[in-house]
């Protein structure tokens, strides 16, 4: 007898719950149906066209369906605080850098011609200097760095190559080296007054 009132009592709860999940299926689907109605009709009197008015249905379905008591449903990514705020921590040790000249005017030179300086510098810090990069401010201008570390008190060269190509006049031009120093960037500049070569055609370089 108990086992079987025991069985009916279980069969009395699933049929509740059941019951209960089904009016909630109901009352949300009347409850979608409302709210298309109510947007076709709006979107019919306003003008607007059918593609709008299921875009809203389509929205505020999933509106319906979230439940805010269940955080998954308001977010598939976990809320991360430093995710946007956090930046790359660099920690190689840092030195300083003195060049000799930081600026070099090549003066009057012709076009498609190649000009090179060498720019020294020592390594005036307490730690290996390990040039990153360096870049030139165009194609014309290519700056050639060492690649192994500068030991504290060493020096350096930083050759660069300027081939003006069609350019003409006053030119300006700027190496930035990237480094481990203080600060990260340095940079070096170049200047030339290229002269039209006669009878020389093609397009002027940027």
């Amino acid at each position: 007898m108990h086992g079987s009132s025991k069985f009916a009592l279980s069969n009395n709860t699933l049929e509740t719950l059941r019951t209960r999940m089904k009016d909630k299926v109901q009352i949300g689907l009347l409850s979608v149906i409302a709210i298309a109605l109510v947007a076709l009709a709006y979107h019919q009197f306003s003008g607007g066209s059918a593609s709008d008015a299921s875009s809203v249905v389509a929205s505020n379905s999933i509106a319906a369906n979230v439940d805010p008591s269940n955080p998954k449903t308001l977010s598939d990514k976990p809320f991360d605080p430093m995710a946007t705020t956090a930046e790359p921590v660099d920690n190689t040790p840092k030195t300083t850098v003195n060049f000799k000249e930081y600026e070099h005017d090549f003066g009057n030179i012709k076009q498609d011609s190649e000009n090179k300086k060498i720019f020294t510098f020592t390594n005036t810090g307490k730690e290996p200097m390990i040039i990153e990069t360096a870049n030139g401010s165009c194609g014309c201008t290519v700056p050639n760095y060492p690649k192994a570390p500068i030991p504290p008190g060493g020096t350096g060269e930083i050759e660069v190559v300027y081939k003006p190509g069609k350019q003409e006049n006053a030119q300006t031009k700027t190496v930035t080296v990237i480094a481990n120093t203080e600060p990260k960037e340095t940079t070096l500049r170049i200047k030339a007054n290229v002269e039209k070569v006669p009878g020389a055609d093609g397009a002027k370089a940027e």
